[in-house]
């Protein structure tokens, strides 16, 4: 029996840091996300969205490429080809969805209006064995959230993403390097 490809994605976390009033700097960073097109998903809210992400044409492409390409095709920007201070963008690594499907993500910094935001689009035989085709955007909507509601939103699975995100880009707080610092002392008596 012929081994299975390895199906995978690779996608872009678009996020911003939100600057004054009383946040905790977890709060402080917002991100991107698209909530998934068509009618399948119409009323489906929660639990349902995404960081923009798509498949590699060939198994020998460049996923970094592919993200990028990927977070144009579905919101109609480009993403910012480095982070401000002319670092690369923050490796995420990878998660693997419910279906098996690899999805291999980075972080961007950057900044997008979600009213200015275009998807791609996709056709599909709607309503189902009528007859009739009609095309739905890839992306019906994106919209900025704060880490927790982020993780409300997402799929399950890509949870991860958000909360890899923060740990390279929130400082910890003085009661988290207390917490390590006792934690490591009493480890070594």
């Amino acid at each position: 029996m012929p081994a299975m490809a390895l199906r995978q994605s690779a996608g872009i976390l678009l996020f911003r840091r939100r600057v004054g009033g009383d946040a905790t700097e977890g709060d402080r960073v917002e991100v991107l996300l698209g909530h998934p097109g068509g009618p399948f998903f119409t009323n489906r809210d929660a639990g349902h969205w995404s960081i923009p992400k798509g498949e590699p044409d060939s198994p020998a492409d460049d996923l970094l490429v592919v993200a990028r390409r990927e977070f144009a095709e579905e919101t109609g920007h480009e993403a910012p080809a480095t982070l401000p201070d002319g670092s690369p963008p923050i490796p995420l690594g990878t998660i693997v969805q419910k279906g098996g499907k690899v999805v291999h993500a980075w972080a961007i910094e950057g900044e997008l209006d979600p009213a200015t935001a275009r998807s791609n689009e996709f056709e599909v035989e709607w309503p189902p064995r009528s007859g009739r085709r009609q095309r739905f955007p890839e992306i019906d909507r994106v919209a900025w959230f704060p880490p927790d509601e982020a993780r409300r939103h997402l799929k399950e699975t890509q949870i991860p993403f958000v909360d890899r995100l923060l740990e390279a880009v929130v400082p910890p707080s003085a009661e988290d390097t207390a917490a390590r610092f006792n934690a490591d002392a009493s480890s070594h008596t």
